[in-house]
């Protein structure tokens, strides 16, 4: 009975140690919130009571770079027009949203 204890004791402990070896044990990476393309990914969407056509959302990259933008879901026009997160994936990504935002309201 002793024998199969420590048998026991050596598969778990080697069953463990294959598991943090491989990264089963290790925590699970974050993904980000909200819709991305590319390397930019777009959280926190508002939409204007004022005017609807409006959208807000908070744009960041993976260097950590973020900011606040502002579309008109009408023509598409982004702003401010320059900033810190690239203006082309900011752009696909704030189209992405008003798209989603009229889904949801239809």
């Amino acid at each position: 009975m002793r024998h199969l204890l420590q048998t026991l004791r050596i598969l778990v402990l080697a069953a463990v140690l294959g598991a943090l070896l491989m990264g089963i044990g290790s925590a699970p990476a974050a993904a980000a919130p909200g819709i991305c393309v590319g390397p930019v990914c777009g959280d926190r969407f508002e939409r204007s009571d004022t005017y609807p056509w409006l959208l807000r959302l908070r744009v960041s990259d993976q260097q950590g770079r973020h900011e606040r933008l502002a579309i008109d879901c009408r023509s598409g026009a982004l702003t401010p027009l320059a900033g810190p997160v690239e203006r082309g994936y900011a752009t696909a990504v704030a189209q992405r949203a008003c798209r989603f935002t009229q889904e949801a309201a239809a």
